[in-house]
């Protein structure tokens, strides 16, 4: 099979997204191009979405640094990354798609690099073809959003969003803002500049295929609507395990953010309206943002006592995983020695409609847990009264949906089954569904479907202004409960372990125990 450079499919095994969405001609500049997301993810993706015909031809990349580098110099740069995972036919595949790559010297804060930046843009405009329409990722510091936003419509580089061609559209890295304030605050920066239907918010959870599957198992099937509600749904649990701790030095940011920060306002709240939503009329962008909105604006109106009761906040201290000795928290390089940032979150949430009301939503995340998996469980009511003989384990696990984002993407469905023999005794057994072996591929990577997605001017898998700031309105909730005078400090677990013994507390009063996923 040949793709858009020409040559075959570096790697027949790997999935492509569908060769019929190919976007309109357009640049793309990466901001922060000499970074490691840019370098990890964005490039990569560009490249595949290129080799599985999902680029049209008139596409150009470029690069916008401080470095004062020339086209060749980037290109080279990225060649390097690129060629470390690639396949058998990177060396033949890459020079047309160095081509496309183009570099611009300047500083987020510097008009003259915008103004060489327009000049660029205009060159290529004639060179590949691109139409003048653009798209900006912004793959830098936080800090950086506004001043480069500001400056993209100072130097005449966005258009009006009424215009139907050329468009410019901006993708925006997490995190955005660091609490309710500064996420308004900078909503009402880009409103300066953007119409909301040009900002991207990305969350690449949402752009993995396990996590879009939510909603096709859920409005897909018949067998499942009838029962997602609080008379079937005993409780649900979201974990995102992490057995990594501050590698890379990321030590001094993580410092600054935290487990809730990170994790919780971000990626569990998407997982979570995922979940809870409700069907929307359409698979439009707004009918579905729409609804994953309405289940934010449902999370409970907590006071500081509330936060102490059904919260738990941990801090990793020196371990061992996988027989490896790991250093504490406290001990990170970057982290500061009488640090009360939090490496474990543990929530026991309730939505206040009429769908899930009174249901238990159990999230959790963490640093330094024994391995790396993310999963959504939802446990379904036990029968009223129990005819058969069943082992007291094993009834816990039966009556279990589980649907695993990473690793071994899929699902699996836990029920009783009659052992054979003479006795009237059950059994848990599984029905299991593995991405892997059901499409004999693996998925496509989140940043290609997303990236794809800016392209073709569809936002569905993007925040939304209001879903922003309710999910901040409720984890500032948290974080200023947590710095109020006399709270208490995060409570200590060791490295390799799965969490302090509050969180255990957290849910035993419900029946319920935590999953080992």
């Amino acid at each position: 099979m040949t793709d858009s450079l020409g040559v075959a499919d570096a790697n027949p095994l790997r999935q492509s997204l569908p060769r019929t969405r190919v976007p309109e001609p357009c640049a793309v500049v990466l901001f922060g191009v000499t970074g490691d997301l840019t370098h990890r993810k964005l490039v990569p993706a560009l490249y595949h979405l290129a080799l599985g015909g999902n680029l049209p031809s008139e596409c150009a990349i470029v690069g916008f640094a401080r470095r004062d580098w020339t086209d060749e110099q980037l290109r080279s740069e990225l060649e390097k990354s690129l060629s470390k995972g690639a396949g058998p036919d990177f060396a033949e595949a890459w020079p047309e798609f160095a081509n496309r790559i183009a570099f611009v010297s300047g500083t987020f804060d510097d008009p003259a690099g915008y103004a060489r930046l327009k000049e660029r843009l205009d060159q290529l405009d004639a060179t590949y073809g691109t139409r003048g329409n653009r798209l900006y990722y912004l793959a830098v510091s936080p800090e950086y959003f506004s001043t480069i936003i500001d400056h993209l419509g100072k130097a005449g580089l966005v258009y009006p969003s009424q215009q139907d061609s050329p468009w410019s559209r901006v993708v925006i890295e997490k995190p955005f803002g660091h609490d309710l304030a500064s996420a308004r605050a900078l909503n009402r920066d880009i409103s300066q500049v953007l119409d909301e239907s040009q900002v991207y918010r990305i969350d690449h959870y949402l752009g993995k295929e396990t996590v879009q599957n939510i909603l096709a198992l859920r409005f897909g099937n018949a067998i499942f609507e009838p029962i997602w509600n609080r008379r079937h749904v005993a409780s649900v649990q979201i974990t995102v395990a992490e057995e990594l701790g501050m590698a890379g030095g990321r030590g001094g940011y993580y410092d600054t953010s935290g487990a809730l920060r990170d994790m919780v306002q971000n990626h569990l709240m998407q997982l979570l309206c995922l979940v809870a939503m409700e069907p929307p009329v359409d698979l439009s962008a707004d009918a579905v943002r729409n609804e994953r909105v309405k289940v934010l604006d449902a999370l409970p109106k907590w006071t500081a006592e509330d936060v102490d009761k059904y919260v738990v906040r941990g801090q990793y201290t020196a371990g061992s995983i996988q027989g490896k000795d790991v250093p504490g928290y406290l001990e990170e390089k970057g982290v500061k020695p009488d640090s009360r940032t939090e490496t474990y979150v543990a929530l026991r949430v309730t939505l206040d409609n009429w769908r899930w009301a009174g249901v238990p939503f159990y999230l959790r995340t963490a640093k330094r847990l024994p391995k790396r998996a993310s999963e959504i469980a939802i446990q379904f009511r036990q029968p009223p009264t129990q005819m058969f003989e069943v082992e007291a384990d094993e009834a816990d696990g039966a009556n279990l949906l589980i649907l695993r984002i990473q690793p071994n993407e899929g699902a699996s469905l836990a029920f009783q089954a009659k052992v054979p023999g003479s006795r009237r005794r059950l059994q848990e057994v599984r029905m299991d569904f593995r991405y892997g072996t059901a499409f004999a591929t693996p998925p496509p990577e989140a940043y290609e479907r997303l990236l794809l997605d800016v392209m073709l001017g569809d936002p569905t898998l993007y925040t939304r202004t209001d879903a922003v700031e309710s999910a901040w309105r409720f984890c500032t909730t948290i974080l200023d409960a947590w710095n109020r005078e006399g709270a208490p400090p995060p409570v200590p677990y060791p490295a390799g372990t799965w969490g302090p013994d509050s969180a255990e507390k957290l849910v035993e009063g419900d029946g319920v125990t935590w999953r080992r996923v």
